[in-house]
């Protein structure tokens, strides 16, 4: 590829666009229709890091740290690092079982809308056919375009397909390997894998000095917009370290290139990003392994997991359960959010039984109750109940404690679903929020209701009065159960 040719003409497209490379111009960008109406999305981590499949996916940076597990696991397990280093898990990498059509049809089934796969991550290995670096799945590995087939299978089956981009982290990723003698060869040159494996200062300052630079960043402004030309994602994640201060004007740049070339393809679009990486109103917030605990005026997204300790798949991964993730879902949904749910096939190209039978238990629950989520948006009140939600990021080490009188709603048209968390033992529900009120004490909602049914459970005995809404039912289930209210 000619780079400078790429370079000149990603700034003639911002140049004659209608988005420019500036905050001001990228402004007023909402999240696409088919994201926020689709609200369950699916992560794909899948990488040479499925290999080794011990900790997880920072396996490549850990297994270079001196006295850490994957450090000491590597040298048992396969080792000196001087004669098997990370790149010498590319070989084994061969995905024989890896078959686009087959994650489809699952990922289809788990009811989600749109896809996600990770085209390159920390590792610097694109999981896809790439004119900037050698490599990659097209030419080493599976020897596969992973990305270009999986796109194809989706698109049959109607699901959305973006990209992620974990690029940026590469600038210091493999950094450790110059502490002892490794496989790294020295000194490390542009082509190489594991260039330039620069030293970092803290994770997450945003000043750390060596700041990536014009080099690097313009490489991974050409990645980015090769991914954009090649496979036109419709979303565009990217991960934390995106925010640091030397990666700003190339952020502006992209946003500008992309969204402009989605104004060519008449398509909606959208890139998401973490803590304050781009000005607020130019793309979509996104808060890893977290949520808010209340309801917010904009949409945003969340990426979670089915496993509690990595995103890819490891021997020793720890599942959440289909009950726990729905209602993680139902709460979401009720505070304006969406949920991109991450999954870690094997390294073979297998999905695991344990990360299948989540996803066939989500799919199973949204086939009957997908009404009170797809489509919907805000009431006016989110939640009620006793138990708070956790805030911020990287709260989902444990399922959070609901009880039968969590409430989460969400309203589409005639109807206001009133999700409840888990169903009372003695199948006696109250919505507090629906008590019939004198309208001079501005009650949450003073309507006339039509009619009370439970999705898949028929319609139930119900009552109005001061105290709420009371439904009577005898339902035996573990998870969350959608009342839905139709109005007048």
């Amino acid at each position: 590829m000619n780079r400078r040719a790429y370079l000149d003409e990603i700034e003639a497209v911002i140049r004659q666009g209608q988005y420019r490379d500036d905050w001001d111009s990228l402004a007023g960008r909402e999240m696409p229709k088919w994201m926020y109406g689709g609200k369950l999305g699916i992560f794909v981590h899948w990488g040479v890091y499925s290999v080794p499949a011990f900790g997880n996916e920072w396996y490549p940076r850990n297994m270079y740290i001196q006295g850490t597990p994957e450090y000491e696991h590597h040298i048992k397990t396969w080792g000196e690092h001087a004669r098997f280093g990370y790149k010498d898990f590319i070989p084994l990498f061969t995905a024989p079982k890896f078959d686009a059509e087959a994650w489809a049809e699952l990922f289809k089934r788990a009811g989600a809308k749109y896809v996600i796969p990770v085209a390159e991550h920390h590792d610097g290995f694109q999981m896809y056919k790439s004119e900037l670096s050698h490599w990659n799945a097209y030419e080493m590995g599976p020897k596969r375009d992973v990305l270009a087939e999986l796109n194809k299978a989706f698109a049959k089956r109607g699901l959305v397909t973006g990209a992620s981009s974990h690029r940026i982290e590469h600038w210091f990723y493999m950094e450790h390997g110059n502490d002892f003698p490794s496989d790294f060869r020295k000194p490390l040159q542009p082509d190489d894998l594991y260039y330039p494996s620069m030293p970092e200062t803290g994770l997450h300052n945003l000043y750390s000095e060596p700041a990536p630079d014009r080099a690097f960043m313009e490489d991974w402004l050409l990645r980015c917009c090769e991914l954009v030309d090649t496979y036109r994602p419709r979303e565009f994640y990217f991960d934390w370290w995106v925010q640091h201060e030397a990666a700003k004007p190339y952020l502006q740049k992209f946003a500008a290139y992309y969204y402009n070339r989605a104004l060519e393809w008449g398509e909606e679009v959208t890139i998401s990003y973490k803590h304050d990486a781009f000005a607020f109103g130019t793309a979509t917030v996104d808060i890893e392994r977290g949520k808010f605990a209340q309801a917010q005026p904009f949409r945003w997204q969340t990426d979670t997991a089915i496993a509690r300790n990595s995103w890819c798949w490891t021997e020793n991964n720890v599942f959440k359960s289909p009950a726990g993730l729905v209602r993680d879902l139902a709460d979401i949904v009720s505070k304006n959010g969406v949920m991109l749910l991450n999954v870690g096939p094997k390294a073979d190209g297998t999905i695991s039984e344990e990360d299948r039978a989540v996803l066939e238990g989500i799919g199973a629950w949204l086939k009957v109750n997908g009404e009170a989520i797809y489509d919907t948006t805000v009431w006016r009140v989110a939640a009620e109940g006793p138990t708070q939600t956790p805030e911020g990021q990287f709260t989902d080490g444990e399922d959070t404690p609901f009880t039968a009188e969590d409430i989460r709603f969400t309203v589409r048209g005639s109807h206001l679903y009133a999700i409840f968390m888990r169903w009372p033992e003695n199948g006696k529900a109250t919505v507090r929020s629906l008590a019939v009120r004198d309208a001079s004490h501005l009650p949450v909602f003073n309507g006339i209701i039509h009619s009370v049914d439970i999705l898949g459970h028929g319609k139930p005995e119900w009552a109005r009065d001061e105290n709420g809404l009371h439904v009577n039912a005898d339902i035996r289930t573990d998870m969350p159960v959608a009342v839905r209210i139709t109005v007048k």
